[in-house]
């Protein structure tokens, strides 16, 4: 398992552009046939992939986790953004097609993944986060999810959020998990731009068509670096740093947040024009 350690504001200012990419992005997920699995020391967020071909993958413990097993003391969100597949918990099978989420409770045991078919298989997006409480595991189908809409084709942030995990729907002990649609001639996500000391946030880009990318911009707001991810790569945000991107086409991203609450609207705005 891959460790990650994050870099504070002082630290930040004086990385190079490779230093940040090997700080905060996750570019090597999503491997076929494999669980791939990064431990950051971010709110101790795991976030990790499982790509199953012909065969079934089960998600172990860890050495570093000190667990009996991977959710003693966690718990877990899974989005699907591939072909269909299951994920069987405890001996209780959900079938998932593309993005469709699911969420594990603290104290599952047994955690496999399949997909309907290995030419064109599930890809599983795992994030986990410490929990102190157990909630019913639980899944939820993106035709029942109700989008919001935001934005304006003007701003070219047109955009559909949809909340999967959170407080008023699939409930849990501190993560917070759903995803963004950009709607076609729109690229900006997250706009205007803030900040939530309370709580990390983790931003996993999709559906990036393959000769497209996405400019992540981060750092405290006077202070602002990028970091070019291409698809199914995986930021990291610090409490003290914005997280806006802009793609040079439509894209999804998920966004999933662990820390002091779920008040998905809890966050420090910026105004832009204090950008730099």
């Amino acid at each position: 398992m891959k460790f990650l350690q994050m870099a504070d504001p002082v630290r930040y200012a004086r990385m190079t552009s490779a230093e940040l990419r090997e700080t905060f992005l996750l570019e090597d997920l999503f491997t076929p046939g494999r669980i791939d699995l990064a431990y950051a020391d971010l709110d101790r967020a795991v976030i990790g992939s499982a790509v199953p071909t012909t065969s079934a993958l089960t998600l172990e413990t860890q050495p570093e986790l000190r667990a009996e097993y991977f959710l003693e003391r966690r718990e877990l969100g899974v989005l699907n953004t591939g072909g269909a597949g299951s994920v069987t918990v405890d001996g209780v099978t959900f079938d998932l097609e593309k993005l469709d989420c699911l969420y594990v409770g603290r104290g599952s045991k047994s955690i496999t993944f399949t997909s309907k078919s290995a030419s064109t298989p599930a890809t599983f997006y795992l994030l986990s986060y410490l929990a102190h409480k157990e909630y019913p595991t639980k899944m939820v189908k993106f035709a029942d999810l109700k989008g919001l809409e935001l934005g304006s084709l003007e701003t070219c942030n047109k955009r559909t959020i949809y909340k999967a995990i959170y407080r008023d729907g699939i409930q849990s002990c501190q993560l917070v998990m759903g995803f963004t649609l950009l709607a076609p001639g729109s690229n900006w996500n997250t706009l205007p731009s803030h900040t939530h000391n309370r709580r990390s946030e983790i931003y996993f880009y999709f559906d990036v068509e393959p000769d497209q990318f996405v400019a992540h911009l981060m750092g405290p707001a006077d202070a602002t670096s990028h970091i070019i991810l291409h698809d199914k790569q995986v930021v990291l945000s610090p409490g003290w740093s914005i997280h806006s991107g802009v793609g040079s086409k439509n894209y999804t991203f998920c966004w999933g947040m662990g820390g002091e609450n779920q008040a998905y609207d809890d966050m420090d705005g910026i105004p832009m024009r204090e950008l730099r």
